[in-house]
C-alpha cells in the first residue's frame, strides 16, 4: 500500500510540475483593435481577423503583427516574449522537469503587450512608439482635400 502512494504521489507531482504550463498554458489571447474599425490582422502573414479582433497566439513565438486598411498607412508592431512569473513557481514545486516542460511548451513566455490598439492615420503620416522613443512618419504630397492653415518660408 504504501509503494502504491509513493508511485501516485510521484506521477502526480509528474503531472503538475509544469506551473507556467498548468496556469496559463502555451497559448495566450491578445487583444487588437484599431481606429478606425474592421481592419484586416495578420500575424507573421497569417490572417487573424478584422479589427477589432482576440487573437489566440503561441507564447512560445515572437509576432509580428500588422493591421491594414485600405486608404490607411499600415501598422506594424511585434509582440515580443519575455519570462513569465509564473515559471518562477517551478523552482518551489516543480524543479527541473516542471522548467523543462514549460520551457518546451512554451509556456515560460509571455507575449507583450498584452493589447494592441493601433490609430490608423490616413495617407502616409503615421506616430509610432517604441523603447528608444516617438517617430512621426510625415507625407510630403499634400491631397487635394486638405486645407492650407500655415506655410514655412524658404530663404
Amino acid at each position: 500500500m504504501k509503494r502504491l502512494s509513493l508511485t501516485v504521489l510521484a506521477a502526480a507531482l509528474t503531472l503538475l510540475s509544469g506551473c507556467a504550463s498548468i496556469i496559463h498554458g502555451p497559448s495566450q489571447e491578445v487583444e487588437i483593435s484599431s481606429n478606425p474599425s474592421n481592419a484586416t490582422v495578420t500575424s507573421n502573414g497569417r490572417m487573424l481577423g478584422q479589427t477589432p479582433v482576440t487573437a489566440t497566439l503561441a507564447r512560445k513565438d515572437e509576432h509580428v503583427i500588422k493591421i491594414e486598411l485600405d486608404g490607411y498607412t499600415t501598422y506594424e508592431t511585434t509582440l515580443t516574449r519575455t519570462t513569465s512569473g509564473w515559471f518562477w513557481g517551478n523552482i518551489i514545486l516543480g524543479g527541473l522537469i516542471g522548467c523543462a516542460i514549460d520551457v518546451v511548451t512554451g509556456s515560460f513566455y509571455k507575449l507583450t503587450p498584452e493589447q494592441v490598439n493601433a490609430e490608423l492615420s490616413e495617407g502616409n503620416a503615421r506616430v509610432e512608439t517604441d523603447t528608444d522613443g516617438l517617430y512621426v512618419f510625415v507625407t510630403l504630397e499634400p491631397k487635394a482635400s486638405w486645407e492650407l492653415i500655415g506655410q514655412l518660408a524658404t530663404d
